[in-house]
């Protein structure tokens, strides 16, 4: 460094003292490596802080939004086969398949709770074990509660309903029931009233 280019710039200081000018420079804070370090292990741990509390949050409001999708999928399959009753009175479909062929769902919802999105299904048990209630009932004293695979092995089913597959405990409480395995959507619910679940499922 030229010493005129120092006296130009700097005219009431000392070249000399060019050195110490330096040294004060890079004594900065700033200018250490250790207090970088410092700096970024503060910031990592303040950013791992926060995502240990925003991720239980965020994974609360998912399954409170996933419960309420629940219910409207729940509720359409509960329409559908009243349409359906309209269109074929005493009638009930034998998979929610005919649902969709007979037009009265617009696509087939699948469980939003369970992973492989399969419901398990409400129906009505053969004559011999509980008589058909007449439409206009009070509802239903027994159904049985079968999967999509065990359905293939009842002769000519009655389905009334559907009920989550899930067997895990529910952020709310849907007409007092704290499992979404109880949480029952069917034709001829009736408030107040619940009928005897037999479980034809691979519990």
């Amino acid at each position: 460094m030229s010493s005129s280019w120092f006296v130009c710039f700097f005219p009431d200081r000392d070249f000399r003292s060019i050195k110490n000018y330096k040294f004060q420079v890079s004594g900065l804070p700033g200018k250490n490596p250790g207090y970088t370090l410092i700096l970024l292990m503060i910031i990592i741990f303040i950013m791992t802080l926060s995502l240990t509390v925003a991720v239980p949050v965020l994974e609360t409001e998912l399954r409170r939004e996933k419960e309420e999708e629940l219910i409207f999928r729940g509720k359409q399959y509960v329409e559908a086969i009243r349409l359906y009753q309209q269109k074929k009175p005493g009638a009930y479909p034998s998979s929610l398949e005919e649902l969709l062929k007979e037009k009265c769902l617009r696509k087939l919802y699948p469980d939003p709770m369970s992973p492989s999105g399969h419901w398990n299904l409400l129906i009505l048990p053969p004559p011999s074990s509980a008589q058909t209630p007449a439409q206009g009932s009070s509802g239903f004293d027994n159904l049985l509660v079968v999967t999509a695979e065990g359905l293939k092995k009842i002769r000519n089913p009655q389905i009334v309903g559907v009920v989550s597959s899930s067997r895990k405990k529910s952020l709310r409480i849907y007409q007092e029931e704290e499992y979404y395995h109880h949480w029952l959507f069917y034709y001829g619910q009736t408030a107040g009233k619940k009928p005897r679940l037999i479980y034809q499922t691979e519990e």
